[in-house]
């Protein structure tokens, strides 16, 4: 949660240095590596490749060639908490989950991995991103799992919230 609502962060996602198959012990000739930047909202991400750039060329590494992948991200975006549509999800989770004994954790930000922002900021439509996951899951990761006690979860709390909607006949999605 952190990585998206406190600050931008460079990670590594995958590397390859002199030849895996067949190591020496020696420096190799070159490396490669694949990154990504998991940004906040307000970030602007054409700032990123020249700023890599500088930090790189002030520690003598002017040598690193940096090819971006183009069309590769989706603008950040940011939910305010007090948006009529998050409170009345919140409200709905929380009358639903008071069932379960869980609490609603709700995390503004939405990293610029997904293009959340062709509804959010292009259409100006308001959305809402509930995963059905858990900490520990290890998502995206060769272990990834998803339990079955979780997915009954994530199943009540959408039906409580599809149920809500009916019930209250929101104008929320209509425009003034």
């Amino acid at each position: 949660a952190q990585k998206v609502y406190g600050w931008n962060t460079l990670d590594v996602l995958a590397f390859e240095c002199g030849d895996p198959g067949e190591p020496v012990n020696a420096i190799p000739p070159k490396a490669w590596a694949r990154c990504h930047i998991r940004f906040i909202a307000d970030s602007n991400p054409d700032t990123f490749i020249p700023a890599i750039r500088k930090h790189l060329d002030h520690h003598d590494f002017s040598m690193v060639k940096i090819e971006p992948v183009p069309n590769n991200y989706g603008l950040a975006t940011r939910m305010a908490p007090d948006n009529p549509w998050v409170k009345f999800v919140t409200s709905s989770f929380e009358t639903t989950l008071g069932k379960l004994d869980k609490k609603v954790a709700f995390l503004p930000n939405l990293g610029g991995t997904l293009p959340n922002d062709a509804f959010s900021e292009v259409i100006d439509m308001p959305t809402i991103w509930v995963p059905h996951s858990y900490g520990g899951c290890n998502q995206h990761a060769p272990n990834e799992h998803f339990l079955g006690k979780i997915a009954k979860q994530g199943l009540i709390l959408m039906t409580g919230l599809f149920w809500d909607i009916a019930e209250n006949n929101t104008d929320l999605f209509k425009k003034g």
